[in-house]
């Protein structure tokens, strides 16, 4: 895992938001950062991101970390209202897996202006566990 040591025993995990122009991309880095020693990748899921967070939790076993998300501007636009759309509506493609009314509501409220872009659902799974800090630079 590419790591620093920062106050004591807090890892240093840099994510370049200049190079997050799609959804997938975000998820190239995470892998980078997080599976490097896994035998398995994240596919593009905030669930999956969701879990392996847990493994910076107060008792977990890497311990805290800070992530440093430079040029987050860029990621928000790449990640905004279009991505988040397109992603939105792929899931409408998958009544087996997705609930169709759930996502209709999430796309609509994302298109009136209420609703969350990827980009912030991101910040939210991360914001979920106390062993994680985010810095948007």
């Amino acid at each position: 895992m590419a790591a620093e040591p920062r106050d004591g025993s807090a890892r240093v995990l840099r994510i370049d938001g200049a190079r997050i122009d799609t959804i997938e991309d975000l998820y190239v880095q995470l892998n980078d950062l997080l599976m490097k020693d896994e035998d398995w990748r994240l596919g593009t899921s905030l669930d999956a991101l969701h879990d392996v967070l847990y493994r910076f939790d107060p008792g977990a076993d890497l311990g805290p970390a800070v992530f440093v998300w430079t040029d987050h501007e860029h990621s928000r636009e790449s990640l905004g209202i279009t991505a988040t759309r397109a992603w939105l509506e792929a899931k409408l493609h998958r009544p087996d897996v997705f609930d169709a009314r759930t996502i209709r509501a999430q796309r609509d409220a994302l298109l009136a202006g209420e609703g969350a872009t990827y980009f912030d659902l991101v910040e939210e799974v991360f914001a979920g566990h106390p062993g994680v800090r985010l810095e948007l630079r």
